[in-house]
């Protein structure tokens, strides 16, 4: 007959070898966990993960390299989110499209034109990079799909043809919805138009084109051929504004061209930011949002004298996430 002090080590004698496994468990667990920060952070849901192109600068126009995750602060909706993983400049692939203004005002001038773009695709193409190719006419003329072919792209180029009336607003939406359904966490889309921004038959509007390039993830540049500020009409002067008003918002800049022989260099800044532009990932503390966006901002708190472009608002669960 068993006495009271045996009946209790019966008892506990399988509780101490549940709690020493359940502890076994929970140090592999860690250790596996501690293992796996050291590399790109696992994608847990595809609903939550946030990804941030930014572009540093110093006082002078300069890009600021060699920044690191910790030099970065980032707000969520007014809330401050732990930056899981900065994707290096030189590592990170492109989802890049191309949309071009094929009427009468820039088709005179195309030759210049196209070979500006292929400069710009030829100075940034790698391996895993991607273009698709758009011409803004009456309706989005898709000529080239998303393809990862250098020679694809340039032979792209070369079918643009001319077009009648313009939907810029309609075409820029079209560019969006090019992207590959699931996002890639290393990896940056980008649209960019060469366009004065001037819209005559889009069933769309500016709201439209800035949610759903929003939703697509994407940034927003944008070059207005031939034409200085003091020479904009007010039609294109509202044109610009449109295009600033998507650049700003998505991270993007606008630019102007005094002719068309400075397309080229204006390609080439371009293509220099995008070069060292960093790539922020993190998890959203929540989906919940009064708008159906959420707001960003990112900072560098120990570094207050460089200048930071970001996109400005997200969608929640917009694209899916690549596993």
């Amino acid at each position: 007959m068993r006495g009271p002090l045996s009946c209790v080590l019966i008892l506990i004698i399988p509780l101490l070898i549940t709690v020493r496994a359940d502890t076994a468990a929970n140090t592999a667990s860690q250790q596996t966990s501690e293992k796996s920060s050291s590399r790109i952070p696992t994608i847990h849901s595809a609903a939550n993960l946030v990804l941030v192109p930014v572009s540093v600068t110093d006082p002078a126009g300069n890009p600021a390299e060699n920044l690191r995750v910790e030099d970065f602060a980032v707000l969520d909706n007014g809330k401050t989110v732990l930056v899981q993983h900065l994707g290096r400049p030189e590592l990170t692939r492109l989802e890049i499209i191309l949309l071009f203004d094929v009427t009468s005002s820039v088709w005179f001038h195309f030759d210049i034109v196209k070979e500006a773009a292929a400069g710009f695709v030829k100075s940034l193409f790698r391996s895993g990079d991607a273009v698709s190719v758009i011409g803004i006419s009456s309706q989005p003329e898709i000529m080239l799909q998303r393809t990862e072919s250098l020679p694809s792209v340039l032979d792209g180029l070369n079918r643009l043809r001319r077009g009648a009336a313009t939907a810029f607003f309609d075409a820029v939406v079209r560019a969006s919805h090019l992207f590959p359904e699931r996002l890639d966490p290393e990896s940056r889309r980008i649209i960019v138009v060469l366009s004065d921004g001037e819209d005559n038959l889009s069933t769309g509007n500016l709201e439209n084109a800035l949610e759903e390039v929003q939703k697509a993830d994407s940034l927003f540049y944008s070059i207005n051929p031939g034409a200085s500020p003091e020479r904009l009409n007010n039609v294109s002067r509202r044109g610009q504004q449109w295009m600033e008003f998507l650049a700003e918002q998505t991270g993007g800049v606008a630019f102007l061209a005094e002719s068309f022989e400075d397309l080229g260099g204006i390609y080439d800044r371009i293509a220099e930011e995008l070069r060292v532009q960093y790539l922020l990932s993190y998890y959203a503390p929540g989906t919940d949002s009064d708008h159906g966006f959420r707001t960003i901002s990112v900072a560098l708190p120990n570094r207050p004298e460089l200048k930071i472009r970001a996109r400005k608002i997200y969608y929640p669960g917009a694209s899916k996430t690549s596993h």
